[in-house]
């Protein structure tokens, strides 16, 4: 695809799915199992899912998590809920444009959030805190997930829950739908910054559905290295995918 002609805004599923064919995701080392039964869901719904109540739980949503949180229940078995240790609440405070920091955390821990660009889950997990660390890593189809939860999905042009070394002005019009999107605007800034992100509110229950390949894989140097395949979506329902985890 060379270009976007026409329109001034929007995306559609089609323009979408050619230049982010995959979309990533990186979760806790053993969580594939929690997730394959009770889906990729947002902060939130695991706090539903999990019967956390307040204070504990107003200190994981409301707030910045300095730490990753592990949630315990008799039922459910055993969660960790990330740390969000790129973001100051203090940075944020000053770049929001239209809302407060409770309302921002509150945004983000509703949604589940992938990577388009496969750089991009490298740099997360090259990070200091991250980095040599075994992950989960999930590879999902673009076009299948986006086709069927396309009223729930948002794209962002910013890293939302991060704000060093540099915190880019955010506010409620971050989050767009694939028909408001600036796409055509960003084509030309290339993989990295046209779609920062996309995500989907409240999470997808059935990830399992969209998942090409789950993994357990590592960052350092810049690479990405595979240590066990946890799943491959069956052959007639996977294309070859990028060297995400290859």
């Amino acid at each position: 695809m060379t270009g976007v002609p026409g329109r001034q805004n929007g995306v559609t599923l089609g323009e979408l799915s050619a230049k982010y064919p995959r979309l990533y995701h990186m979760a806790a080392r053993d969580s594939w199992k929690s997730i394959r039964k009770y889906g990729l869901l947002s902060t939130s719904r695991l706090l539903d899912l999990f019967e956390i109540a307040p204070p504990l739980r107003a200190a994981i949503e409301l707030t910045r998590r300095p730490n990753s949180v592990p949630l315990e229940h008799k039922v459910h078995g055993r969660v960790v809920v990330r740390d969000q240790k790129p973001l100051s609440e203090s940075k944020l405070k000053d770049c929001l444009k239209d809302c407060d920091t409770v309302t921002w955390f509150r945004m983000l821990n509703g949604r589940v959030f992938f990577w388009l660009d496969l750089e991009r889950l490298k740099t997360m997990m090259s990070a200091r805190e991250y980095r040599g660390k075994t992950h989960t890593v999930l590879t999902v189809d673009t076009e299948a997930l986006v086709r069927y939860y396309e009223n729930k999905i948002t794209l962002c042009p910013l890293n939302s829950g991060n704000t060093s070394p540099y915190a880019h002005p955010r506010g409620l019009d971050s989050f767009h739908k694939l028909s408001t999107y600036p796409f055509k605007e960003r084509f030309r800034k290339g993989d990295y910054y046209c779609v920062v992100e996309l995500a989907v509110k409240d999470g997808v229950p059935d990830i399992a559905k969209y998942a090409l390949r789950v993994a357990h894989c590592s960052c350092r140097g810049g690479q990405l290295r595979t240590s066990r395949i946890l799943y491959k979506a069956p052959q007639d329902a996977r294309r070859m995918s990028c060297g995400a985890t290859r």
